[in-house]
């Protein structure tokens, strides 16, 4: 699997981005000399994967890819794409083959989606995972989406579902939101869901965000969150529904006055759910525990460390 970096860079000329792309192959030659140790198993799976065209591509309404093809071919198809289990986001729909991801993200993105107008916009989606809202990004007609998350797994799914795509201005950079330049200010959106809360200072990451965006640009945050008023933040002691790196979890409230605090404009919360069973939970194509073995077997309203059972709330802000 290459990756020529050559059309983003193109594509990126005449945009506030321009100086960081003509820099983008050389980070990422450097990013790949310090790679993980399973990358060549990972992008051998890649590599194994048939060739095909689509013939239906929905990114609206789903992520489908379709088109004929025969059962050996199919099987080839689905053996490759289990080489890279776990697969987390999703569901994906690749020529009748179901991968049934962790996450019924498609349920997410449909709370998300209604308050959204992505059309012609330059998007950055922070922590984007195997990209499968990058995807859904570009159906609900953003320019051009940039992924960037330094899990070299995620990396590898996405360009699984990029082969049958090759055109398609999405791209998914193995960089943390940290390599990144400072004061970038070349998006039109930033997206950072399931991100804050993994930070110590959330408020950085907050600040950060912000300078990746155009003035007038949105930020659309997605974050677990927790009852209370503009003093509430839950810092649990030790895990959090059997995760050691949660620092934050905030009030809706709480999170809207350190979005103000953090020079956001136009604070609006837009969504709050709390995650069920149905929405997070182990697959044949992700087998570790899930959600159901984080919850106190007694009351799913508690962790198994008797805290909050996960709530997330969607909040949109703009840069002013």
């Amino acid at each position: 699997m290459n990756l020529d970096l050559t059309p983003l860079v193109r594509q990126l000329a005449r945009t506030p981005l321009a100086a960081w792309a003509d820099g983008l192959p050389a980070q990422f030659g450097a990013k790949l000399d310090k790679s993980h140790g399973d990358l060549p198993r990972w992008m051998a799976a890649v590599d194994a994967l048939p060739e095909l065209v689509p013939e239906q591509v929905e990114l609206a309404e789903a992520l489908v890819l379709d088109g004929p093809l025969g059962e050996d071919t199919r099987a080839r198809l689905e053996q490759a794409l289990r080489g890279l289990i776990p697969w987390r986001k999703g569901p994906f729909e690749l020529f009748g083959v179901h991968i049934d991801t962790e996450w019924r993200s498609d349920w997410k993105w449909s709370r998300v989606a209604p308050y959204l107008d992505l059309s012609g916009k330059r998007v950055l989606d922070v922590g984007c995972g195997n990209g499968y809202y990058m995807w859904r990004m570009l159906g609900a007609g953003a320019d051009l989406v940039l992924g960037v998350d330094p899990n070299w797994l995620f990396f590898c799914q996405f360009h699984a579902v990029k082969r049958y795509l090759p055109a398609a201005r999405a791209w998914h950079l193995p960089f943390a939101l940290e390599e990144l330049p400072e004061k970038l200010e070349g998006f039109d959106t930033v997206f950072s869901m399931g991100v804050l809360y993994h930070r110590r200072s959330p408020i950085d990451h907050l600040l950060e965000l912000k300078d990746c965006l155009v003035r007038g640009g949105e930020l659309v945050l997605e974050t677990l969150v927790v009852e209370g008023d503009e003093t509430t933040a839950l810092v649990p002691e030790d895990r959090y529904a059997q995760m050691r790196n949660v620092w934050f979890l905030p009030s809706v409230p709480a999170l809207a006055l350190w979005l103000r605090r953090a020079g956001f404009v136009d604070v609006r919360c837009v969504d709050v759910n709390v995650t069920s069973v149905a929405e997070q939970r182990s697959t044949d194509w992700m087998r570790f525990q899930s959600l159901p073995e984080f919850l106190d077997p007694q009351d799913h309203g508690k962790t198994v460390e008797g805290l909050p059972a996960p709530t997330r709330a969607v909040l949109i802000a703009r840069k002013p």
